[in-house]
């Protein structure tokens, strides 16, 4: 009975410490419900082994996402942006505050567009800072009653290369193209500090304002579609996507362990 109490109290202590900002405090919590994990099957079972495979399975539960949902999943080759109305208050509630944000740091309103596919819908307003040749975009993705919010800033050389810092909580679905180069920021409190982060990224690999391409506004878009093109053709090429006709793709067995990998990395960075 007394290995029950303890369990208990480890799942307590858990509860409590995920209630924590503090990130090794959050961690020590999930490492309390893993414990509690194996501390269950082993007093159900009288095996340690039981309590490694029980506490294993917490890792191998992506699996299921992958194989449930994933699997059956037919994604399109374009993506073609257009022009739309930008969602309701009730749906995109922070979307005037972050506009203004932004435009606050000398950006201006280039357009609003979205993408909607088999039930998602991702909208994305694009604005360009002429002086700093830099692109900023506020994307909202939603999927049945899930919605997911970020913001990303790209700065292009003449050569194709770019460079990326972005404020998306998760790991990349994909392969990233050979020539883009990714800063991923997720402690940015603000605007301000995303952009700063943008500008460190810049200066730490040797650029300035005339190295980068002038592009002109109306051309996002299209630019966009082509940039996300190319990431595509580069999966295929490294064999995490497959094409399942009809202008559509899938991914491959390779790309579900892709896809673990990403999973397993989310976990252990945000437990």
């Amino acid at each position: 009975m007394n290995e029950w109490f303890l369990i208990v109290g480890m799942v307590v202590a858990g509860f409590g410490l995920r209630t924590f900002e503090h990130l090794w405090l959050r961690k020590g919590g999930a490492i309390c419900f893993l414990a509690a994990t194996y501390g269950v099957a082993l007093s159900v079972t009288g095996s340690h082994a039981a309590g490694v495979v029980a506490v294993a399975g917490w890792f191998f539960l992506p699996w299921l996402e992958i194989l449930m949902r994933i699997r059956h999943l037919r994604l399109p080759l374009d993506k073609p942006l257009r022009s739309a109305f930008p969602p309701s208050f009730d749906r995109f509630p922070q979307l005037e505050e972050m506009t203004e944000e932004i435009q606050e740091e000398g950006f201006k309103q280039v357009d609003d567009t979205s993408f909607e596919w088999e039930g998602s819908r991702q909208f994305m307003r694009i604005f360009h800072h002429e002086d700093e040749r830099t692109q900023a975009v506020i994307s909202l993705l939603e999927q049945g009653s899930l919605a997911l919010t970020w913001v990303s800033l790209s700065s292009r050389r003449p050569d194709g290369r770019t460079w990326t810092t972005w404020n998306y909580p998760f790991s990349h679905t994909m392969m990233l193209a050979p020539e883009t180069c990714l800063n991923s920021v997720l402690d940015a409190d603000s605007f301000v500090g995303l952009l700063a982060a943008h500008h460190e990224l810049l200066a730490s690999s040797g650029l300035v304002t005339e190295d980068l391409v002038a592009t002109e506004p109306e051309g996002f878009p299209e630019l966009i579609q082509r940039e996300t093109r190319r990431q595509i053709d580069h999966n295929l090429d490294r064999g995490l996507i497959t094409l399942s006709g009809e202008g559509t793709f899938r991914y491959s067995f390779r790309g579900y362990l892709f896809l673990w990998y990403q999973f397993l990395r989310d976990m252990v960075r945000l437990s």
